[in-house]
């Protein structure tokens, strides 16, 4: 049965590379597949599993616009699914956003120059699930970047579905009509503390009950507004909220300050013995003014080089 195929033009300023160089930073990563330059992504849409192979098309001429090709190795083709399939890519790897004043702005930064160059094209790649993005902020606060990994395996192979190909299974993350229904105790056999599993279930029954939704989120338009709105969840610190209005929301001026990672890059970028306060980022980020995600997210990609 022959393969469904489309191709999709991407912006000029977009790196396929880059993105699944970020993409591929963990070993542990159990919702997609990098092989051979190839994304492989399990995704469902109207109630269907899907299986996507996402590659770049050679360019013909250096004037030929960027393509990448996906093929539904999964799934019923359909116009819906093909519709529903641009928007996600395009929620996932950002591509509506022009990068042009990014670029512009982090020239003129001793810090952002040598990223910007290094990393032409990246673009932050998205957590379009407003659940998924959530809850794997919970999942990863205050342990290591290793063992949320770990225990993100454990609670999607545990509790979501998955995609069979070539005798491969492809995971789909827990749906918050699924984790809504659980106890603590079922999160707590998996090694999530007591408050942590609460913190979980409870941003699931939030949302299976309709009091919490990305269209509500993003109606706010104020990323203020957002941000009281996130941490008004239990659970839900700035640093979550910051991340979540990022890698979910989408807002280019979320910024994560307190991530540990982001204070790492910075001191590697700087050759500084020690690293910077918040005193000392909040004044190296008026540069990222409006940018401070990007900012972010390219400090975060330096952080990959010697796995790449």
């Amino acid at each position: 049965m022959p393969v469904e195929t489309m191709e999709i033009a991407v912006p000029d300023c977009f790196s396929f590379y880059e993105c699944l160089s970020f993409l591929g930073r963990s070993h542990l990563e159990v919702l997609h597949r990098i092989e051979n330059g190839c994304l492989y992504k399990a995704w469902m849409v109207e109630g269907e599993a899907l299986l996507l192979k996402i590659s770049a098309v050679p360019p013909q001429s250096p004037r030929t616009s960027q393509l990448l090709r996906i093929e539904l190795l999964v799934g019923t083709p359909a116009d819906e699914i093909r519709q529903e399939m641009t928007i996600y890519l395009e929620q996932l790897f950002d591509w509506k956003r022009d990068l042009t004043p990014f670029y512009e702005q982090a020239k003129q930064d001793e810090i952002m120059r040598p990223l910007v160059e290094r990393y032409y094209g990246l673009r932050i790649v998205g957590i379009p699930d407003l659940f998924e993005a959530l809850t794997w902020a919970i999942i990863g606060q205050q342990i290591t970047l290793s063992f949320a990994y770990t225990m993100k395996k454990r609670f999607v192979e545990q509790f979501g579905e998955k995609v069979m190909y070539a005798g491969e299974a492809y995971w789909l993350y827990p749906t918050f009509q699924t984790v809504a229904s659980l106890q603590v105790d079922d999160l707590r056999a998996l090694q999530f503390t007591t408050k942590k599993a609460e913190y979980v279930i409870g941003v699931a029954q939030k949302m299976a009950s309709a009091e919490l939704t990305k269209e509500k989120l993003l109606a706010m338009q104020e990323p203020g507004q957002m941000h009281a709105a996130l941490t008004s969840i239990r659970g839900v610190g700035a640093w979550t909220a910051d991340y979540v209005m990022m890698k979910c929301l989408q807002q280019a001026s979320a910024f994560p300050i307190a991530d540990v990672g982001l204070h790492n890059a910075l001191k590697i970028q700087l050759g500084w013995q020690e690293k910077p306060s918040l005193t000392q980022i909040r004044q190296m980020a008026q540069k990222w003014k409006g940018w401070e995600a990007y900012a972010t997210f390219y400090l975060w990609r330096s952080l990959y080089d010697d796995i790449t």
